[in-house]
């Protein structure tokens, strides 16, 4: 039996228990800095240093990475995907090293929370309060959230984003909070409630547009069907729609559960024809999963919105 020459096989392939936070992190910052060069700067090691990493790390992982581009590198689809599971395993590993006994009441931090104007009005209020009755020293920070992207979770521009449209990334997880239907606001001193399709559609209506001119889910559902309808004035978020509906003959089709806070003080019914649910959906990146600060905020989070539909369908009954 002959045997296998092993002098011209090659380097072993390394396997993934090679792996380290080294190298996870050499890779995020290459790909961040798109040179060899910055990434040894950031990471404060030489470039050769970098390079031999590199080797090692297209061994495990058996792609090249990195591709010269023109006097650049530039990262392959691979790269780019590992990158983005590496900062969940860094984190991972931070917390296996760091992670201490949580008690809320020595908290001292603030959430930044995105969420449009419908969100931020019937939830966040209550949350602060259920926070800082267990944490005094943790604070909100709200930010428009518009249309979620997976960066704003990844590079941590929000701890969490409430919203309708969770983005559609594998690092991107969601929870589904409640689901709302749309009604028919209006005032009751000035006009009757649209007694058909007819007189909806003939009503005037004011609806919301979200700079730069994206218009709420309903509306633009009712105008794919070729659903039309006159607008005699769009405002750029939920809180404009009162003053406008006040004394006039105009109608407004916004979710049903404002009528408990910013539509309280108007009449309504339900829509004269059929619409989909408006779902909302609590959305964090992977990385914080386990992290006990951000389970104890989902927590609450889900507490107020049980608390919030409770009061809602008491009034609703009442």
């Amino acid at each position: 039996m002959s045997r296998i020459d092993r002098s011209s096989a090659g380097p072993a392939a390394l396997d993934h228990t090679s792996l380290d936070g080294h190298l996870l992190a050499l890779l995020i910052a290459v790909v961040e800095e798109g040179s060899i060069t910055r990434a040894a700067e950031r990471l404060g090691v030489t470039q050769s240093a970098v390079s031999h990493l590199l080797v090692k790390l297209r061994g495990i992982v058996g792609d090249p990475l990195f591709v010269k581009s023109g006097r650049g590198i530039v990262a392959t689809v691979r790269a780019e995907t590992l990158a983005v599971q590496a900062r969940v395993l860094l984190e991972d590993l931070r917390r296996f090293a760091t992670a201490p006994a949580f008690d809320p009441a020595q908290l001292r931090t603030t959430f930044t929370i995105a969420a449009n104007d419908f969100q931020r009005d019937l939830l966040l209020p209550r949350l602060l309060g259920r926070l800082r009755a267990a944490a005094p020293g943790v604070a909100l920070r709200v930010i428009p959230s518009d249309i979620p992207t997976p960066e704003m979770l990844r590079d941590a521009h929000c701890h969490l984003a409430i919203s309708p449209r969770p983005p559609d990334a594998g690092d991107i997880l969601h929870k589904r909070l409640f689901e709302d239907s749309y009604r028919v606001f209006y005032d009751p001193a000035k006009r009757d409630a649209p007694a058909s399709l007819d007189g909806y559609l003939a009503a005037e209506h004011v609806t919301v547009v979200y700079e730069p001119r994206r218009a709420l889910d309903f509306d633009q559902a009712l105008a794919a069907r070729g659903v039309e309808r006159r607008f005699a004035a769009t405002v750029p978020g939920f809180a404009g729609i009162p003053s406008f509906l006040r004394g006039s003959a105009l109608v407004a089709t916004v979710p049903g559960l404002l009528r408990g806070s910013l539509m309280r003080d108007f009449a309504s019914c339900a829509l004269p024809l059929a619409a989909p649910p408006l779902p909302m959906y609590a959305i964090w990146h992977l990385r914080d999963r386990h992290d006990p600060v951000h389970s104890w905020l989902r927590a609450e989070l889900d507490a107020v919105v049980a608390e919030a539909r409770q009061a809602f369908d008491g009034a609703a009954a009442g």
